[in-house]
């Protein structure tokens, strides 16, 4: 059963909006190192909040991604906690910028744990 009162700032990253991947750099090549470790930095930057999120595979998709020529987009979908929320972040990103659209949505504690068990793997 889903809380009844999330906290604000996750309701206001619960709508899509610009997101970039900047961490360690603003590179397609950094990207690709932190997706290989299963762990990427998403900035919301409407807010100036900065999630790392433990990247959920099952879900990711890499096809359309050129890491060598920084081109193409990845889809990022991956779990954290925020202000005590359990989320599923999601975010579309182009590599030619490292910049896209993002958002999260909330998880039951069941969905997080299984999440996060297959994150793991």
């Amino acid at each position: 059963m889903m809380k009844k009162h999330l906290n604000e700032l996750v309701v206001r990253l619960t709508k899509e909006q610009p997101v970039e991947c900047a961490r360690p750099e603003k590179t397609a090549e950094a990207l690709k190192e932190s997706i290989d470790r299963d762990y990427v930095h998403v900035m919301f930057k409407k807010t100036g909040t900065e999630l790392g999120i433990q990247l959920d595979r099952r879900f990711c998709k890499f096809e359309d991604a050129d890491f060598k020529n920084s081109k193409g987009k990845v889809y990022l979908v991956g779990g954290l906690t925020l202000n005590y929320d359990k989320v599923r972040c999601i975010a579309e990103v182009d590599l030619t910028t490292c910049e896209g659209k993002g958002y999260l949505e909330p998880l039951s504690d069941e969905d997080y744990k299984v999440m996060i068990e297959q994150s793991d793997k």
